[in-house]
């Protein structure tokens, strides 16, 4: 009998406090698609996946907590452009950029907060040539 695994992430869901801020947030700091689906819930796009978000009060388990969770992004931009980004959006640098192991192997990374206190990674694929420039204090 074949082993059985599965493919890839399809969708995962992000508990929130505020729908608008966290919105704004991915649309404009990360510049990931916002969407409506269903019967007027909201997810964001992220190339075949997503994100679907749901307010705190709205859930069903016993302990919806905001801010619970970690998402990792992989990005073909330099980390210093996006350092540059996150300056102008007033958006802090909370770790990084810092060598890390990706699903697909070594990462570079740098690591911010959401709205709802959610960590995020926002990762490139190592080559040997990468150079990352230290964030400006």
């Amino acid at each position: 009998m074949p082993t059985l695994s599965v493919d890839r992430l399809d969708h995962l869901v992000l508990v929130v406090r505020d729908m608008d801020a966290t919105c704004a947030f991915y649309r404009h700091v990360l510049g990931i698609e916002v969407e409506t689906f269903g019967r007027g819930r909201t997810a964001l796009r992220v190339g075949r996946q997503k994100i679907n978000l749901e307010p705190a009060r709205g859930l069903p388990s016993d302990r919806p907590t905001a801010g619970a969770s970690h998402l990792c992004f992989v990005t073909s931009a330099p980390l210093a452009e996006w350092i540059a980004h996150l300056a102008t959006r007033g958006v802090p640098l909370i770790e990084g950029p810092v060598k890390r192991s990706g699903a697909e192997g070594p990462i570079d990374s740098i690591y911010l907060r959401d709205p709802d206190d959610n960590s995020i990674e926002i990762a490139t694929y190592a080559t040997a040539t990468t150079e990352i420039a230290p964030p400006h204090a």
